[in-house]
């Protein structure tokens, strides 16, 4: 079965960077379109980023600062977050829609605060 492993986040200060990734197993990891979204306390889930994407492979909030990428030999999807702000702490997750079920990690959180 799909499963998907997020690893990576932690407590980082304004300004700082971290790099997320996601683990994923159960389908062919190469044809799938691999997604990263975020949810913060009292807020709805949020797209932040996907891979392959287009135009507007992320969010505009992310733009600049974030950058998302993937290893399809390690079967890993990655998020490189830099010039944190508070606002981006959140519980960030990956996800795929496989045979028209999306499936979710269990989260990874990220903490910006001084």
């Amino acid at each position: 079965q799909v499963q998907l492993v997020e690893s990576g986040g932690g407590l980082v200060q304004p300004g700082g960077s971290l790099r997320l990734s996601c683990a994923a197993s159960g389908f062919t990891f190469s044809v799938y379109v691999m997604r990263w979204y975020r949810q913060a306390p009292g807020k709805e889930r949020e797209l932040v980023a996907v891979t392959p994407g287009g135009t507007t492979n992320y969010a505009d909030s992310v733009k600049g600062r974030f950058t998302i990428s993937r290893d399809n030999a390690k079967n890993t999807v990655y998020l490189q977050m830099n010039s944190l702000k508070s606002e981006d702490t959140a519980v960030y997750y990956c996800n795929v829609v496989y045979r028209g079920v999306p499936s979710w990690g269990q989260g990874t959180q990220v903490t910006v605060s001084s």
